[in-house]
């Protein structure tokens, strides 16, 4: 979001856009760390869905969708540039992929929340790309940068509180 809030928005708007932004990280981060403690205390595991294959968060699955997420942003952004696309197309191509890399850790966590953001931003992604071959190319850097951003910390923000919850977090509302 932070190297996203530029022109054609408003310096003024940018600059809320930025602090809000911080703002919301360190939210997110708190909560994760509240999450992590009493995690901690009540020997209790964080992670998401059921793990993967092995059980476990980061496993094969993990290592694989991971793996081909870089060749695809990597790779997509050189043809981008080979093409001769604009600039605004790569922040447009890296919402598209991390979105789909979502999607795909989806199954393979057993875990359909990360899809909702997921969807969200190979949309964003998406949009962006149509966006470059318009008028409205300037927009691009909003429309699939700082929505993207604002998706992911929204996302992180649910997946944290969701944990929390599961925890008996008074913050949550969960029960102890």
């Amino acid at each position: 979001m932070f190297a996203n809030s530029h022109p054609p928005l408003g310096h003024a708007l940018a600059l809320v856009l930025r602090i809000a932004a911080a703002v919301a990280l360190a939210g997110v981060v708190a909560m994760w760390f509240l999450a992590v403690g009493r995690a901690r205390s009540t020997g209790t595991e964080l992670g998401v869905g059921g793990g993967g294959e092995s059980g476990k968060m980061f496993g094969l699955g993990f290592a694989v969708v991971v793996v081909i997420e870089a060749v695809a942003l990597f790779g997509g952004i050189a043809v981008l540039r080979a093409l001769d696309r604009p600039e605004e197309s790569n922040v447009a191509w890296i919402a598209l992929v991390v979105g789909v890399h979502f999607v795909a850790l989806g199954p393979i966590w057993r875990d359909w929340t990360i899809m909702v953001p997921g969807v969200v931003l190979t949309v964003l992604g998406v949009a962006g790309l149509v966006m470059t071959a318009s008028s409205a190319v300037a927009w691009v850097p909003l429309v699939s940068g700082v929505l993207s951003g604002v998706t992911l910390l929204a996302g992180c923000l649910a997946a944290v509180r969701r944990g929390l919850s599961a925890q008996g977090s008074p913050i949550s509302g969960g029960r102890r």
